[in-house]
């Protein structure tokens, strides 16, 4: 008798009368109550544009948190958005260039995702989008990254066993029909732009916290170029305050080219067709530079070390090289001093925030 009551049972729960969502996917009986999320930024940071279509929220920014961190998202669920932006490396994966499913390499190196909600001038290198939704819709479609089609991706997620729940509590669905590739990249969205890098010695010096030792004060002044008795270090037109970026596209003299039409990788100029756009690369940040090697757009600079000799040199010829990339001459010491400043723009505690982490870990 007790064996045909599990008999049952189990027939009962496979027509779906126990399940938690209905079979024709209403979600109605599931509460929905957006609490928003308040981001924490210091005194000297810029506000962070929030498009006013989506707006963050808690449940908002945990669904997104779930997406980014999902290998579902890949044609082969091998991927995730993560395996690319690894927090542990400030969100990037330390490679030359990143590797997509069946290890597909890509063209360019993964860039940082620390503030990356702040960007409002083109995201990737060469600024192909403005948006932080227009961003995460492409990885998934694109052949040498997660390889896979939204189409397949929204039928995963409506039969998920949590993500319909989760909608409804970010977005307030009715109905799991209603899960879309716009919901789900303004989830991933509102992810991204909690990622904040706020606790650097560097912050903590413009917050009145701490004092700059003497190396990083003079490392400062040869950044900022405030000081007429040391020499300019140039830096801080690609990489201003508080951000240590500017956010705009330079060429950096990283690639030699006789003409403009002999960059190797035209960077901007594919995006904007506009010829002098070759060879331009966006100003990326330089917090937790020591998670974050290789450097450049195609990672061809391994270390830091590297980075300061390119500059210093006065880098590599070609018909629009930035104004500002010129010989330096800084000696041995005035070199020591900008990577001790450098150093003031650590914030190890970025890469460990767990709210940042795996959650399926």
């Amino acid at each position: 008798m007790i064996l045909n009551i599990k008999k049952i049972l189990f027939f009962l729960l496979g027509l779906g009368i126990f399940s938690s969502c209905t079979d024709d996917g209403n979600l109605e009986d599931i509460a929905y109550q957006p609490d928003s999320y308040n981001l924490e930024l210091p005194a000297h940071f810029p506000a962070m544009p929030i498009p006013a279509d989506n707006p963050l929220t808690k449940k908002g920014v945990e669904l997104g948190r779930f997406l980014f961190y999902d290998p579902i998202l890949s044609k082969d669920s091998t991927m995730s958005c993560a395996s690319c932006h690894d927090p542990k490396l400030s969100f990037t994966d330390g490679k030359v260039v990143s590797f997509g499913i069946e290890g597909k390499p890509g063209t360019r190196s993964a860039m940082s995702l620390i503030n990356i909600g702040f960007s409002q001038a083109g995201l990737f290198w060469d600024g192909r989008v403005r948006t932080l939704e227009q961003q995460a819709l492409l990885p998934i479609e694109d052949p040498l990254e997660l390889n896979n089609s939204w189409d397949n991706v929204i039928k995963k997620l409506k039969v998920h066993p949590k993500y319909p729940k989760m909608f409804r509590e970010a977005f307030g669905i009715a109905d799991k029909s209603e899960i879309t590739k716009e919901l789900a990249v303004k989830a991933i969205a509102q992810f991204e732009r909690t990622l904040v890098s706020t606790n650097s010695k560097y912050d903590r010096v413009l917050s009145g916290k701490e004092r700059f030792d003497d190396f990083e004060l003079i490392g400062f002044s040869i950044f900022f170029d405030t000081d007429p008795d040391l020499p300019d270090g140039e830096c801080a037109h690609c990489h201003n305050a508080p951000l240590a970026t500017s956010d705009d596209f330079f060429n950096n003299g990283l690639q030699r080219a006789p003409t403009l039409l002999d960059f190797k990788d035209k960077g901007r100029g594919l995006v904007t067709k506009t010829i002098a756009d070759n060879g331009l690369f966006k100003a990326t940040t330089l917090r937790n530079l020591s998670f974050t090697a290789p450097y450049m757009h195609n990672g061809s600079l391994s270390s830091i070390d590297e980075v300061l000799a390119h500059y210093n040199s006065g880098g590599k010829e070609s018909p629009n090289s930035n104004s500002l990339i010129l010989p330096l001459k800084l000696d041995s010491f005035h070199l020591e001093c900008l990577k001790a400043f450098l150093a003031t723009l650590e914030d190890p505690s970025f890469n460990e925030n767990p709210a940042y982490q795996n959650p399926y870990k």
